[in-house]
């Protein structure tokens, strides 16, 4: 792809750092939100980690569901790891310049790990498909080589969908200005600000982000509408009870992360739209991998019991 260069802005300096505007406006609020999102990352890191810790630790978590949730866990800790330190940083000091490159390599993992989400998301609700459409298959369906095959294909489809869209953003002219009105360096605030010609690349963006998201998405749709079929075909109260239970948490978080993502990018991109467009961009950005912990262990009862067994083995072999 040929990427051509304003005219207009062709004899400009050519640009070395970003600088992330990001809550910049708020100046009174600086210290506040500083302490707001060191807690929500606290939380974020403590939660996904014990649950990681759990799933491994645990026996009677060794099964493909709970396999799932801990990959998941680890997957939210790199995800929010990847935007929070520097978010504060710039929150403590004041500094919110970011070289090209590190905004580059930001880009690149906190959307190849978004696109995982993606992948994941499916695999776990295709999970609960099995169990509970398909119970008789699911032990044999759901082997140990497969649910590997599953998590690594996750990982390996994320990232490859988007090394090609960084390389060519990578590739792209900045001239000035280079100030990102984000508190991260997300994709189209940043080519918003390239002296390149930049219509077929977000074109290839469309269509990459369409390949590679959207039938995770639909099986995730697929997987719940028969997840929700079945489950109203079940004649006694605490029966459907029962098996809505098991899905509920995972369709929590599907519905949260889906849904400030897709307000987020379908938003239009106005001047009077930023600042809100920046808000749903905390939601799943920063709030999601917090809630995942929180929804995971408060409404799942194996969890809850299987952190009572260590802190009681921790205790007595003290």
């Amino acid at each position: 792809m040929q990427l051509l260069k304003n005219p207009e802005k062709a004899n400009q300096t050519h640009v070395a750092e970003f600088i992330l505007r990001g809550f910049r406006d708020l100046q009174h609020l600086q210290t506040p939100l500083f302490l707001l999102f060191l807690l929500v990352y606290m939380v974020t890191l403590a939660g996904n980690i014990l649950i990681v810790v759990l799933v491994v630790a645990d026996k009677h978590l060794h099964s493909p569901m709970y396999f799932f949730l801990g990959n998941f866990s680890f997957l939210e800790t790199c995800y929010s790891s990847t935007i929070l330190p520097k978010t504060l940083a710039s929150l403590l000091t004041g500094d919110r310049a970011i070289p090209l490159k590190l905004c580059f390599v930001q880009h690149y993992f906190f959307a190849s790990l978004g696109a995982v989400e993606c992948y994941l998301l499916s695999v776990m609700s295709y999970d609960r498909y099995l169990a509970i459409c398909q119970p008789l298959h699911y032990v044999t369906c759901m082997n140990g080589k497969f649910c590997l095959q599953l998590v690594g294909g996750s990982f390996l489809s994320g990232f490859l969908a988007i090394s090609t869209t960084i390389i060519l953003v990578s590739r792209l002219s900045f001239c000035g200005p280079n100030e990102i009105n984000h508190f991260f360096c997300d994709v189209f605030p940043v080519i918003e600000l390239s002296c390149s010609d930049t219509h077929l690349l977000r074109i290839l963006i469309f269509l990459v982000a369409s390949v590679f998201t959207l039938p995770p998405f639909l099986l995730t749709l697929i997987s719940y509408g028969c997840i929700i079929t079945a489950i109203l075909r079940i004649s006694s109260t605490s029966g459907r009870k029962k098996a809505f239970s098991t899905c509920s948490s995972h369709l929590i978080v599907v519905s949260i992360f889906y849904g400030t993502i897709t307000i987020v990018y379908i938003l239009p991109n106005t001047e009077t739209l930023r600042d809100l467009n920046k808000v749903f961009s905390v939601f799943y950005a920063v709030l999601t991998p917090m809630i995942n912990p929180l929804v995971y262990s408060l409404r799942n009862q194996e969890v809850k019991k299987a952190l009572r067994r260590q802190v009681c083995r921790i205790f007595v072999n003290a």
